[in-house]
């Protein structure tokens, strides 16, 4: 699943904080109206991908491999934001050569898109097996798998508020798997519908794993990660989980079956191929909205958007596709939800912390500066 990027120190690049403050401290205001577009655009995204792709399985679509390359296949969006800050940096006067990324962070980009590639692969079967408010909240728990891979991988501290989201989203996840009776679609058997089950757990997992892969590849660079570099590294990101998914098309013959699938789908040929357009397009606007909102605030507000979300994501999916949402269902939502609170608390906390620490470091700077520019100055 091709969802917005949710680094947390994705601005100025990961564990450079001398890097982010800097940047933040040029950034001296918040641009609200590319602020209010780019949460406009993950709203589209986080609502309304699941519904789309899951509209393409509902009236006849059998496609995975397809419907997991159309999640990544808008990429050639971003190239309107890469162009008009090439050309803007241009006019600064800045050198191509400290514009484009280092060539290591490429094949870190590249390397990664192929794990995201294989993620959206199984978020796709997942997802044909499963309903929306099912398999949103299921994804969710990928939070919890990025906590867990973050303290192995790139040294988060674990808190109180992190373990008990991670608790709390397993519960979750558990009470999801107590009932399955009335929560199958039509013509999925309960082999298939664990099988669906387990596959987007799965792909959280995968999820959960790929941030921190992320955000070492940040790490190695030896340039300042900008937003310009940021928009390169996730646009060769999904070129590469697309020629990944293209691959899989390839093998499995879906270029070939697609034709006779647009003759046959429920809603007409042409609605077909609207519906394949609207994935792509759909997941594009969350992806190029995520990375707005961490550009012009921070990645705490798009993870608390995530959060916010979710429960309209299965409001809508009960609405259109009038899928059952049981108590069960309802009590994993809140547990969901309550975890999301705990891990971005937590993570505020953090913020604040580290923030007043900062500030106190000035402080005592300062103090030792005074009688050193004192002496100076006899």
């Amino acid at each position: 699943m091709s969802t917005s990027i949710n680094l947390e120190n994705v601005e100025g690049g990961v564990q450079t904080p001398k890097v982010a403050t800097e940047m933040q401290n040029k950034r001296k205001f918040t641009n609200w109206p590319l602020l209010l577009l780019s949460c406009g655009f993950v709203a589209i995204g986080i609502i309304g991908g699941p519904l789309v792709s899951r509209l393409y399985y509902i009236h006849g679509g059998s496609r995975r491999w397809l419907s997991s390359c159309m999640q990544t296949a808008g990429f050639p969006i971003l190239f309107v934001p890469l162009i008009s800050l090439f050309l803007q940096s241009k006019s600064q006067g800045v050198s191509p050569s400290l514009f484009f990324m280092e060539p290591k962070l490429f094949v870190l980009s590249g390397l990664i898109g192929l794990l995201l590639g294989l993620d959206n692969f199984l978020y796709s079967l997942g997802l044909s097996y499963t309903p929306v408010s099912t398999s949103s909240i299921l994804f969710a728990t990928q939070l919890a798998f990025l906590a867990v891979f973050a303290f192995f991988m790139v040294k988060q501290k674990f808190t109180a508020y992190s373990i008990n989201s991670v608790i709390l989203m397993t519960l979750g996840s558990v009470l999801l798997g107590l009932r399955t009776s009335g929560d199958r679609p039509a013509g999925v058997s309960d082999g298939q519908y664990w099988l669906g089950f387990f596959l987007t757990l799965a792909s959280a997992a995968l999820l959960g794993l790929i941030w921190p892969l992320i955000e070492l590849s940040y790490g190695k660079a030896k340039r300042p990660v900008n937003y310009g570099i940021v928009l390169q590294f996730q646009t060769n990101l999904a070129i590469f989980a697309t020629l990944f998914s293209l691959t899989g098309m390839v093998i499995n013959k879906d270029f070939q079956a697609m034709g006779r699938e647009a003759n046959e789908y429920g809603l007409g040929n042409n609605m077909y191929y609207l519906v394949l357009g609207s994935i792509a397009v759909v997941w594009q606007l969350s992806f190029v909205g995520g990375l707005g909102v961490i550009f012009c605030a921070n990645s705490l507000l798009n993870g608390v958007l995530s959060a916010v979300l979710l429960p309209i994501t299965n409001v809508a999916a009960v609405i259109f596709y009038h899928e059952n949402f049981n108590g069960l269902k309802a009590m994993s939502l809140v547990l969901c939800l309550w975890g999301f609170t705990s891990y971005f608390y937590g993570e505020y906390k953090m913020i604040q912390m580290n923030k007043k620490l900062e500030n106190s470091t000035k402080t005592e700077q300062g103090g030792d500066n005074g009688p050193n520019a004192a002496l100076s100055s006899v």
